[in-house]
């Protein structure tokens, strides 16, 4: 670039940020970012497209720092300081979120939808537009959803073909009432189980198996210690990208206003990595020995049929208002979404 450009464009930064807005609107920041996977997970791609855009919006001062990996924590370790004021953002699964708001465990229901645009469709929708509304309330500001895939089965016994196939199968689940009722009405032996835990449990043979997305079982190499990957599809992980509230309350107007682009701007870019992400992932663990199966629909249908009674179950325990707004943005979006 010569430097008449450079300069144009160094110019063309300082009025952007100064329309409508005074030089002190916009401080030197350092936003701490956690999340559970690994830099070569979608995830992190998201974090550092939302980073890069926020970083040239603020004319270089709001930097943000990843911390990949669980490094900060789990979870809920990392929920709790995000309302405590000592971290600034996290990108979080709705489950756990649910030990907050328990509607959240709506989400987690299996068998909900059939496309990753069928879920995109619910979290952009007024059902998750709705759930996001809860959160200040709890201490956190939710920016939006990132989809991470849907959620398959693996395992070292057997393929996973049927819903008999999951009988006396020992399989580690999130520590959710959701999935580990809807394992146990499958049969198998759900055993909740922190993640960073997983993979020595695999190797060891504690657990038979485990249930994540095709990125998250190659990116923590799942298929050094598993045979067996079944196209389940059981749930769509959606994380949602949330910031302290006792950090969002410090920041001016302008600066929550760029957040909020830089969530809105990544979000495009994080959704097309999740799906390219997917496919390449799938390839690579078939590549490197894992025996993969799809699934018939009419077993799919009949893992539905078998875990019904758990959503009713867990349904009948949730505000009934929120609960219909789900049911019905589930109805309307089976019917007109693709």
């Amino acid at each position: 670039m010569s430097l008449l450009l450079r300069a144009l464009s160094a110019t063309a930064i300082c009025v952007a940020l100064t329309v409508g807005a005074s030089a002190e609107d916009i401080q030197e920041r350092t936003i701490r970012w956690g999340h559970l996977n690994n830099t070569d997970h979608p995830v992190s791609f998201g974090v550092k497209k939302f980073a890069e855009i926020l970083l040239a919006k603020s004319g270089g001062k709001m930097k943000v720092r990843e911390f990949a990996a669980s490094q900060l924590g789990n979870e809920l370790q990392q929920q709790s300081a995000l309302r405590g004021g000592t971290q600034e953002m996290l990108s979080a699964s709705t489950t756990s979120l649910a030990t907050v708001v328990p509607e959240f465990g709506l989400v987690d229901f299996p068998f909900l939808f059939n496309t990753t645009e069928q879920a995109d469709a619910l979290a952009t929708g007024k059902f998750g537009t709705a759930m996001l509304d809860t959160l200040p309330s709890k201490g956190l500001i939710g920016l939006g959803y990132w989809g991470l895939g849907f959620r398959n089965v693996t395992n070292s016994t057997r393929p996973i073909t049927k819903v008999e196939d999951f009988s006396g199968l020992k399989l580690r689940v999130i520590p959710n009432p959701v999935y580990l009722e809807s394992f146990s009405a499958f049969k198998a032996n759900p055993v909740p189980m922190a993640f960073g835990e997983l993979y020595s449990a695999l190797e060891t043979r504690t657990v038979d198996g485990q249930e994540n997305p095709y990125t998250v079982i190659l990116s923590n190499k799942f298929y050094e210690v598993q045979k067996y990957v079944s196209a389940t599809n059981h749930t769509f992980t959606l994380n949602i990208i949330l910031v302290s509230k006792a950090f969002w309350d410090k920041l001016s107007p302008i600066e929550q206003r760029l957040m909020r682009e830089a969530y809105d701007e990544s979000r495009g870019y994080q959704k097309e990595q999740t799906r390219l992400q997917t496919d390449k992932a799938l390839a690579e663990l078939q590549a490197k020995g894992m025996q993969y199966n799809a699934i018939a629909p009419e077993e799919t249908e009949r893992m539905r049929k078998a875990v019904q009674p758990v959503v009713d179950k867990i349904s009948a325990n949730l505000r009934p208002e929120t609960v219909k707004i789900f049911n019905d943005e589930v109805a309307r979006i089976r019917k007109d979404v693709k």
